[in-house]
């Protein structure tokens, strides 16, 4: 047997707890089982999330529109409240 060690910060490893408590997992055993679900889907068993809970590719993409935007690029005027009403009924 194999003996891994990690840092994680307390507040993390006290959440993380918690919720495995709920599930009758130890920490332990929830650990073999994410790696076993690497080894199973050759990689990450998860779409990767940010705090925001959006991909690292959808926050870029934000990013980027938003910077643009800030240029006045890739904008359209503002609507009347009647034309957006319209606009939205036009879907």
């Amino acid at each position: 047997m194999s003996q891994i060690q990690i840092r994680i910060d307390e507040k993390t490893k006290k959440d993380a707890k918690k919720v495995l408590d709920k599930l009758g997992v130890d920490m332990t055993s929830a650990i073999k089982i994410y790696l076993k679900q690497i080894v199973i889907n050759k990689g990450i068993p998860f779409k990767l999330v940010t705090e925001n809970g959006l991909t690292p590719d959808n926050e870029g993409e934000i990013i980027k529109a938003s910077e643009e935007a800030k240029k006045g690029k890739n904008v359209s005027k503002a609507m009347s409240p009647k034309e957006a009403i319209d606009y939205l009924k036009d879907l």
